[in-house]
């Protein structure tokens, strides 16, 4: 079975001193890095994923700003595919369901951030695209949101998502179930 890695936004205004800092980024971030090394070993497929704000106004990702570069802890490599993006699905107005139907990939093993925003947006689109998804929930991170003025913590945000994702669209899985570990 061939495989892919999405990396999603995993860039540096996610970060502490970013511009929308994430909860629990760091260790979803090592998560992903030792996916993406499991990847890099066996020579599977690797998709960076590189969201770029389409307007000044988002105050985040803005083109040609340090804050929108890919985090130095998953940077490509040469030969390592780059999509960059400007909507919350990563495949809206992009080559990436292209790349991956002419890879001839079977899974797409997802990993970044954020949890209820591209994540989830693009992993449904995968649905939707007849894609098979596996997202590993430990190495994807949110933030906390608010509803109704009701505060959320991002431990439940993210395992709302990950409920509901799991429910239909992907494979939900840890980095040490994904690895077999």
């Amino acid at each position: 079975m061939a495989r892919a890695l999405l990396l999603i936004d995993i860039q540096n205004d996610y970060f502490a001193g970013g511009t929308m800092e994430l909860v629990g980024l760091d260790q979803a971030v090592s998560n992903a890095a030792r996916v993406l090394a499991a990847f890099r070993a066996d020579g599977a497929a690797r998709f960076h994923v590189q969201h770029l704000a389409a307007h000044k106004e988002a105050g985040f990702f803005l083109p040609g700003t340090p804050g929108a570069e890919i985090h130095q802890t998953v940077v490509p490599r040469v030969g390592e595919t780059v999509t960059q993006k400007h909507f919350p699905n990563a495949f809206r107005a992009t080559a990436l369901a292209a790349a991956l139907q002419q890879s001839a990939i079977d899974e797409r093993v997802v990993v970044g951030a954020m949890s209820p925003m591209c994540i989830d947006a693009s992993v449904r689109a995968a649905f939707d695209l007849g894609f098979t998804a596996t997202v590993v929930a430990d190495a994807c991170a949110t933030r906390d949101l608010s509803f109704g003025g009701n505060p959320l913590k991002a431990r439940d945000v993210h395992g709302a998502f990950m409920a509901a994702l799991g429910s239909v669209y992907a494979r939900v899985v840890t980095t040490d179930v994904l690895l077999g570990a």
